[in-house]
């Protein structure tokens, strides 16, 4: 088959007339965070004056791997809450354009609340009901203080006392008499959301008459040299699983990482319930309130683990509780009421550590998978969103669309390509 590689726009304003010019074809391999959010600003972005393909490829589904299982909790700063993240501005505001564009798409489709989503793990999309976080040692008042005083406009960090938060969630533990309350966040079902992200691909894809399209390939590609010649350039989103393609086996700099999320339910004979408004709560064990009966608590940190499987074995199980309960209970001691329900987990893919802290990595992969030279770009990674997957994904898949559409990886930030540069040096 003769390669259709390389073909790209040379610059997204750039005046284009070429009324005969096939459709540009690209793989997206992976359907959760990364995955969707890059098909998504792929057919969006791409000029008006040009048709467009894309296949992506997962072998699961929508949602099927470690995106799908994650907590939910959205907000731009660190996962306890104690500082803004890089360009977390960016990555707040996209994100929550995203998540608009995912809630139209539901309201106008009943395929998306009628989905095969595992429905233990919520049958909602997004509860706007904020995120509560105890200070619970001097460390943690020192800093959540700090970026109480220097937080975003766009999701506020409030001190509130004793008595405020209680008023939120009743019996809450506030060992120092202090809470910190972040309004705007909130608590998203990642299988659901990203469900309904790729009906409004499907959505566009139908309003442009024909010009864009979008088709989700149950299948997996265990080698993606193989795609070379199919498409122009081919979107690597696997999350933990890039570590283990051909070509890109020990070649990134990420390790793995399991997390378990246990589901609990209160019983029907426990009249009291959690407050319908309350927030979620995040401390050294996270609590995602589903509703007033229903809590997703979490997480697990098994490094290096090669376990894919969503399923979780009654010894994880036992494990995840032990380790858990006690520290959900140091915050909020109802939590011994509640009785387990259900079990999920993931495999992430954890970055390295740099002085912006865990950024992912991004950019083009041509010469580590040893692709035919075309002199210009076909293979990228979007990958390592670790843990803060949903807040980068927005952003991030934005950027790389961008990257992908030009072929220039220098509309990348340098920080999120710097790996590349450092694994050389190393």
């Amino acid at each position: 088959m003769t390669s259709v590689f390389p073909r790209c726009l040379v610059s997204s304003s750039a005046s284009i007339s070429l009324p005969n010019r096939p459709p540009l074809r690209y793989a997206v391999l992976g359907a959760g965070f990364a995955g969707i959010s890059v098909a998504w600003h792929l057919l969006k972005d791409c000029p008006k004056e040009l048709s467009l393909s894309v296949d992506v490829y997962d072998e699961v589904g929508i949602g099927g791997g470690a995106s799908g299982v994650s907590g939910g909790l959205l907000h731009p700063y660190s996962p306890k809450g104690s500082k803004l993240l890089w360009h977390g501005a960016e990555c707040w505001r996209e994100c929550l354009e995203l998540l608009n564009v995912a809630e139209t798409a539901a309201a106008s489709s009943s395929a998306v609340e009628k989905g095969d989503c595992n429905h233990s793990f919520g049958n909602f999309m997004v509860r706007r009901r904020g995120i509560l976080r105890p200070a619970t040692n001097a460390k943690t008042l020192s800093l959540m203080t700090d970026n109480a005083r220097n937080c975003l406009a766009g999701c506020v960090v409030e001190t509130i006392d004793k008595d405020v938060a209680q008023n939120l969630v009743p019996n809450l533990g506030l060992p120092l008499n202090c809470a910190f309350y972040l309004p705007g966040a909130m608590n998203v079902n990642p299988q659901r959301y990203l469900q309904a992200l790729f009906k409004a691909c499907q959505n566009s894809a139908m309003e442009s008459l024909g010009r864009t399209n979008i088709t989700l390939v149950k299948k997996s590609i265990d080698d993606v040299l193989e795609l070379e010649g199919e498409y122009d350039a081919v979107v690597i989103c696997l999350g933990s699983k890039v570590n283990f393609l051909p070509g890109l086996t020990g070649k990134l700099p990420l390790r793995t990482c399991r997390g378990v999320i246990t589901h609990l339910q209160l019983h029907d004979s426990v009249r009291e319930s959690y407050p319908e408004g309350g927030p979620s709560i995040l401390s050294d064990a996270w609590l995602a309130v589903q509703g007033p009966r229903d809590i997703h608590m979490g997480s697990t940190w098994e490094w290096q683990s090669r376990n894919y499987s969503p399923d979780v074995s009654a010894e994880e199980v036992s494990k995840a509780l032990a380790e858990l309960l006690p520290k959900a209970s140091a915050v909020y001691p109802d939590i011994d009421k509640w009785e387990f329900a259900g079990a999920r987990a993931g495999l992430r893919a954890m970055p390295p550590v740099t002085s912006h802290g865990s950024l992912p990595l991004l950019g083009c992969v041509d010469q580590l998978l040893g692709a035919a030279e075309g002199g210009s770009c076909k293979f990228w990674v979007f990958g390592g969103l670790g843990s803060r997957g949903l807040l980068y994904h927005g952003w991030l898949g934005k950027l790389i669309a961008k990257a992908v559409l030009c072929c220039n990886e220098e509309v990348i930030p340098s920080e999120l390509t710097s790996w590349k540069i450092n694994r050389v040096k190393s």
